[in-house]
């Protein structure tokens, strides 16, 4: 099943909404084995990406932020999608609204499609 771009910007601008519930709350955040932090909100939208990314293409291999960080590396060709669920948690965890949903689709080893969503504002650039 081939992903299309619209898909892709649904589940980002989708992931983005995720974000925003609980930026508008209260939240808490730990740190990774980098000492990056992390937050709920890092793993809920990536966890929504993810499923999201599953159902639109189940044989899609998908090399995701903090699936990485908790050592989970997919075996994958010349085609896969890129996931940084919640780029700049710092940005996040400080309440300044600089932080972003970024999925990338890579088909035969070169980008076919890209999506930055910053959540604040529901504003998508491809």
């Amino acid at each position: 099943m081939a992903i299309t771009g619209d898909t892709l910007a649904r589940i980002a601008l989708d992931a983005g909404k995720l974000i925003m519930e609980i930026y508008d709350g209260d939240f808490d955040f730990t740190r990774k084995g980098d000492d990056s932090p992390v937050t709920l909100a890092d793993e809920k939208a990536e966890a929504l990406i993810l499923k999201a990314l599953a159902e639109a293409d189940p044989d899609l291999k998908v090399i995701a932020e903090e699936a990485m960080a908790a050592g989970q590396m997919p075996e994958h060709g010349a085609r896969f999608a890129l996931v940084d669920p919640l780029d700049g948690t710092k940005e996040f965890i400080n309440r300044n609204g600089q932080f972003t949903v970024n999925l990338a689709l890579i088909e035969d080893n070169a980008p076919s499609f890209g999506f930055v969503s910053t959540p604040i504002d529901q504003t998508l650039y491809w």
